[in-house]
């Protein structure tokens, strides 16, 4: 399956590892990484997981951390808009594809 990632979800990813590196230590940072890395992996085995969410497309929670990714799927592409915290301004990606 092929990954890519908007480059405003990108951004997220990197602002969120530097957020818990910085508030926490160096291996919390990198923990939020592999869990983001770990939640990929699974959706390419199994990409219909997360639940249907803003039309086409689809949310998984992180397991350790409060952040979803939200993810579209087409043919055998994983396209992941954003990397949302679950608690900061709802839907600010919408505009994202």
């Amino acid at each position: 399956m092929i990954v890519t990632l908007h480059p405003s979800a990108q951004e997220e990813l990197v602002a969120g590892a530097v957020h818990y590196s910085t508030q926490g230590d160096a291996a919390l940072g990198e923990a939020f990484i592999e869990e983001f890395n770990r939640a990929v992996a699974l959706l390419c085995e199994h990409p219909m997981l997360g639940p249907p969410w803003r039309g086409t497309l689809r949310r998984l929670p992180m397991r350790r951390f409060p952040y979803s990714l939200v993810y579209g799927v087409h043919h055998e592409a994983l396209r992941i808009v954003a990397l949302a915290h679950q608690r900061r301004r709802p839907g600010y990606w919408r505009g994202r594809s």
